[in-house]
């Protein structure tokens, strides 16, 4: 269990330092309030957000969409799912960021 703990712990820090380190990305949770299993965040436009989660899709990272009382987007990394998921969207984030200025 501790194990799995530790790369949960990882996996949501690869995705809270994504969305720290701009301001593009604006996570909904208090820094003391994130979850390690539901990352929550929204774009600049919800234009942007609906492009993201399409692009995002296409390329593997689904189910992105956020949760209907918050909207946004919503990347569910529960304890099945790979670290190298969490890295590819990262990399999708930054890559999506460049190519869509707000």
């Amino acid at each position: 269990v501790e194990a799995i703990e530790k790369v949960n712990i990882e996996k949501a820090g690869l995705l809270y330092e994504m969305i720290d380190s701009t301001d593009y990305y604006r996570g909904h949770a208090e820094a003391g309030s994130r979850s390690l299993m539901n990352v929550s965040f929204n774009l600049p436009t919800a234009e942007l957000e609906a492009k993201f989660i399409a692009e995002a899709a296409a390329i593997g990272p689904n189910g992105l969409k956020g949760h209907r009382s918050i909207g946004g987007c919503r990347a569910s990394i529960y304890n099945a799912f790979p670290r190298e998921g969490v890295v590819k969207l990262v990399a999708f984030m930054k890559e999506f960021e460049a190519a869509n200025p707000a």
